[in-house]
């Protein structure tokens, strides 16, 4: 007897259609599969093997051909168990082929026959959506996962028999099943942060930069002594992020299902994410990779913050990494098996000290040589520095300032600056494919970023004093951009460039020993 499973696999972030064909027929007993398998695939034989016995389901010895449609498609993970089993036990005319039709089917199964828990639940069943499916069969706990696709119908799987017995109920009738066992729908709710500026005494200069950043989603980069509140800043600039709309909320919880994480996500459904990956990560923990490849940190921040402290203790190559994916917001893993791709459109918070003591420029407390604090610097390529949109010298407050009581204003405050400001990016890039400041490309800045005659003036001649690449030329037109933004001015004033030089003076200041 022949039988037929749907079930998908994931590559990226997206899903393609698998379907798990059975053939039962008379010969040798044994258990072939085929269809280009991993060696996590070939040894669900001997798991569904087990499973099946220890359900107390009992199949007659004939020859069982597995085969995964199509071949051309190498095939990874654990969530073929479950299709496979239900393949196999419907060629052997225990389950109607019939109650197996227009499902997608994915879990893993243990050898007791439980059906356990799976990576990538969530673009497998949009992909099921797509095709025309209208039920999935997932492990329950990826239940809330699925869920989160609209308008699909999701039956939670604890073990095969369940399994068995829920398909044969679902057949008879559908609707009253469906009654029957309602799913609880994902929790929506945004989590609040310790962190908050009004946490944060003084420090106007850094407050007033991470509003800039956030409000056109530019990359910034902190420069001060330890302890002067560098990653503090970092993680409140995350408190005053608007809310993901539900377009990058999905988007962002198929990278987490993909990579088993899930979890972190499914009750903060609509935050954005702030990851700070600790300096000794490799290139592929931030950019991605491995034999099967899984998205990096880079991808886990997409539609928020990544964050890079002591960003000279970084590894150079993985710094390097960085600088085509803050052009490009995307990822390309090329591998034998085929090209992955992984957005990674992120804004990039880095945070340093200035030398080896911490305290270069002040030339009377610092005690670093010329050469120490060169090699110091130097750790981070111009390349790189010329992706950074706004640099900020964080200074030591003095203890009066540090223990002062007067009241500062709170990341809620400024949430509303910066949501005000997008919504007026919105309305100027309306249908454009762009959304934020940042992202306006080259020949589009004489279209959204009106000069002032006196603020060309100041900006040309800043590009001859400075000696500005091209880059950083348009990314200082782009800063100045989203300063008008807050002050909700059409055209970009002289202050404007002003402003937005001084955040790119700043590291010349630095670098210029």
């Amino acid at each position: 007897m022949y039988s037929i499973v749907s079930t998908a696999i994931v590559c990226g972030i997206q899903s393609v259609l698998i379907q798990v064909e059975a053939d039962v027929c008379d010969g040798m007993p044994a258990f072939e599969m085929v269809g280009v398998l991993s060696s996590e695939v070939k040894e669900a034989r001997e798991r569904v093997k087990a499973a099946v016995r220890n359900s107390g389901i009992r199949l007659a010895p004939k020859k069982v051909t597995v085969n995964l449609y199509p071949a051309d498609i190498r095939k990874t993970g654990t969530s073929f168990d479950l299709p496979i089993a239900l393949a196999v036990l419907a060629a052997h005319g225990r389950i109607p082929q019939e109650c197996l039709e227009d499902i997608l089917f994915a879990g893993e199964i243990s050898l007791n026959g439980e059906v356990r828990a799976a990576s990538g639940i969530l673009p497998m069943a949009l992909a099921a959506k797509e095709e025309g499916k209208q039920t999935v069969c997932v492990p329950r706990e990826n239940v809330k996962e699925a869920k989160i696709v609209k308008g699909m119908t999701i039956l939670p799987a604890d073990s095969l028999n369940q399994v068995i017995g829920m398909l044969e109920e679902f057949a008879r009738s559908p609707e009253q099943f469906q009654k029957s066992n309602i799913i609880e729908e994902t929790g929506q709710d945004i989590s609040c942060s310790d962190s908050d500026f009004a946490g944060i005494h003084g420090q106007k200069v850094l407050k007033r930069a991470c509003e800039i950043a956030a409000a056109g989603r530019h990359h910034m980069l902190m420069i001060g002594a330890p302890g002067s509140g560098k990653t503090m800043a970092a993680r409140a600039a995350a408190t005053i992020l608007p809310p993901m709309t539900e377009e990058e909320a999905l988007e962002l919880a198929k990278i987490y299902s993909v990579s088993g994480r899930f979890g972190q996500r499914e009750n903060n459904f609509r935050t954005r994410p702030f990851c700070s990956p600790h300096h000794t990560i490799s290139v592929a923990g931030l950019a991605g990779g491995g034999a099967v490849p899984k998205p990096g940190e880079l991808s886990l921040a997409h539609k928020g913050i990544l964050f890079l402290d002591e960003l000279t203790e970084f590894k150079r190559e993985v710094l390097e990494a960085l600088r085509q994916p803050l052009e490009e917001k995307i990822i390309r893993l090329v591998r034998s098996s085929g090209v992955y791709c992984y957005p990674a459109d992120i804004m990039l918070i880095g945070a340093m000290n200035p030398c080896g003591c911490g305290h270069y420029p002040d030339r009377d407390r610092c005690t670093c040589s010329a050469a120490v604090i060169e090699r110091h610097l130097n750790k981070l390529s111009r390349p790189l520095l010329d992706r950074v949109d706004l640099t900020v010298e964080v200074k030591r407050l003095p203890l009066s300032e540090i223990l002062s009581k007067e009241p500062e204003e709170t990341s809620e405050a400024v949430r509303e600056r910066v949501w005000q400001a997008q919504k007026v990016q919105s309305r100027r890039f309306g249908g454009s494919g762009i959304f934020y400041n940042s992202q306006i490309p080259v020949s589009c800045i004489g279209e959204f970023c009106p000069l002032e005659p006196e603020a060309g003036q100041t900006l040309q001649e800043a590009f001859e004093r400075l000696e500005m690449s091209a880059r950083g030329y348009y990314r200082t037109i782009r800063v100045a951009r989203t300063i008008a933004d807050l002050e909700h001015s059409e055209k970009i004033c002289r202050r404007h460039i002003m402003e937005s030089l001084i955040y790119r003076e700043m590291d010349r200041k630095l670098w210029e020993l």
